[in-house]
């Protein structure tokens, strides 16, 4: 919930300067973080797939099980993302990329902020009810550990904050899976491998670019304590510790084997090629855009790969 997270709070952020007009409904959509929620509907939409498709089920007769699981799953992480805007409006207002939000500009009243998190929160576990309890557990374990073990726990104090908010934004899927199958399949926890793996070079990629930034509001990420050059090294062992998920995978067929490696491989290749510019912002932007591809294509053709 990603946010960090997913995807987790810092990609497709709605709440930056100039993109929210003041209308009610950009405000509502700032404070959700839009972008977060269809991410991570896109990651949850593949584990039910997934789940319908080896168990059998058809689709037009799931349709009920998964519209309650796209909304109860879309509205749990929208209430904890405006959740996050809450706790983080005292320092919000020292980042560029998040000083428009509306919880710092004043358009909409903290507390009107949290009750409106509290309620699709709660509106969305109990959909998640409606489908099975597993799926309801883990969406309110991934609540927990955004806004608590992340939000108000680690994002201030330590370094690993980046590893502690993966935990939440590689749930989604499990959401999806456990929906129709409770028991949770090896390839359920295959899907939340790769989302949590894939975080940490995704947002360390994007903590470079915004470094100064989060220097200035005190958030310890990889490349405010410890550099550049160690964020590098980090970014690809994340990215190497991807190569071997595929093989779990075989149920998948050798195309999306094929696939998946060659991204694996030219999202390291990228790194070592980009390395050449001795640019450290330009290195970070090429790694975070491919990172942004990487996903999406990955979660689409897991999709694809099951029509053929």
């Amino acid at each position: 919930m990603s946010n960090s997270k997913a995807l987790s709070e810092a990609v497709l952020d709605d709440g930056r300067p100039g993109t929210v007009e003041n209308t009610a409904l950009k405000d509502f959509l700032a404070l959700i973080k839009v972008g977060i929620v269809n991410s991570n509907a896109m990651t949850t939409f593949t584990g039910l797939w997934l789940a319908l498709h080896f168990s059998g089920a058809r689709f037009l007769d799931s349709i009920d099980l998964i519209l309650a699981t796209l909304i109860g799953s879309s509205l749990i992480v929208a209430g904890s993302c405006s959740l996050n805007n809450y706790i983080d409006r005292d320092i919000d207002h020292l980042m560029e990329r998040t000083k428009g939000r509306p919880t710092v500009t004043g358009k909409v009243q903290p507390a009107k902020v949290a009750l409106m998190s509290f309620l699709l929160i709660g509106i969305g576990t109990a959909f998640l009810f409606t489908t099975t309890v597993t799926a309801a557990v883990i969406g309110i374990f991934g609540v927990f550990s955004y806004v608590v073990l992340y939000t108000m726990w680690s994002k201030r104090q330590y370094v690993s904050n980046t590893i502690v908010g993966s935990i939440s934004g590689a749930v989604p899927p499990l959401i999806g899976w456990a929906a129709v199958d409770p028991s949770l399949d090896v390839m359920a926890w295959v899907l939340f491998a790769i989302v949590f793996i894939w975080q940490p070079p995704h947002f360390y990629a994007l903590a470079m670019r915004r470094v100064e930034e989060y220097r200035a509001a005190g958030i310890p990420m990889l490349p405010v304590v410890k550099g550049f050059k160690a964020t590098r090294k980090s970014i690809f062992i994340w990215i190497a510790a991807l190569l071997p998920l595929p093989f779990f995978l075989p149920s998948l067929g050798i195309p999306f084997f094929v696939l998946a490696t060659v991204l694996n491989i030219g999202w390291l290749a990228l790194g070592i090629y980009g390395l050449k510019f001795k640019d450290d912002m330009k290195w970070a932007k090429l790694m975070f855009v491919y990172s942004l591809q990487y996903l999406t294509i990955m979660f689409v053709a897991m999709v694809i790969v099951t029509l053929i």
